[in-house]
Order: structure tokens, then sequence, then C-alpha cells
């Protein structure tokens, strides 16, 4: 069902704007005209992830830097680790691991944006 979440003007060309829709928390990205729905919860410790930067189609995260794809909620990267004893963080580290994001279709048509939540 499309959901009508945003107006285009509203979310600037490299731009986020927190929304919530049916209950769900999600961040709108705008990357050069087009349009991402992402669930607005790191995936690693729940920081707002609106409060984050969008470079391109990387979303990382305030808090721990943690990366994220809006094109599909992919996981790029974990957080930064703490610095450890040795030079190289243990990949197996349980405090690293972080979970993609939910991902939703959107349609921009009319000047504003819409999402498709089931």
């Amino acid at each position: 069902m499309l959901i009508k979440a945003a107006l285009e003007a509203e979310i600037a060309p490299g731009g986020m704007k927190a929304v919530t829709l049916n209950g769900r928390e999600i961040v709108l990205c705008n990357y050069e005209g087009t349009f991402y729905a992402v669930e607005r919860a790191c995936g690693h410790s729940g920081a707002r992830l609106e409060r984050g930067a969008l470079t391109g189609w990387v979303l990382t995260c305030p808090l721990h830097y943690a990366q994220f794809d809006i094109r599909t909620g992919e996981a790029l990267s974990g957080p930064a680790p703490k610095a450890p004893a040795s030079r190289h963080a243990d990949p197996a580290d349980p405090a690293l691991k972080t979970r993609g994001l939910a991902a939703w279709p959107v349609r921009a048509e009319g000047g504003a944006v819409y999402v498709d939540l089931p």
C-alpha cells in the first residue's frame, strides 16, 4: 500500500528525513533525485540514522559508524571497533555484529514521496 511520506522539496539531494508511517520509523533518503526508504534505527545499536551522513548511496551511522546501502538496506560494514590491544580487530567479535536494515520501495510522483508498505 502506497503511503504519502513527505514532499520531495522537504528532502534536499544528499539529505534525509525521519518519518513514522503505520507505526514504522523510517528514514527517507534523497540520492541524486531518487528517493529511498530504510529503517530508522541502526542495525548495530539502534542510533537514529537521519543524524548520520549520507554519502552517495552509503548511509553512515552517527554513533559507531556502521554503514548501510540505502538501495537495499544491506549492512556494508559493522561499527568502528574500540581500539584493540592488537592492530587488527577480530571480525567475529559479537560487539561488531550489524544486521541489515529493512528497506521499502519508494515512488516519487506529483512532488510527493510515497513509501510502499505491506
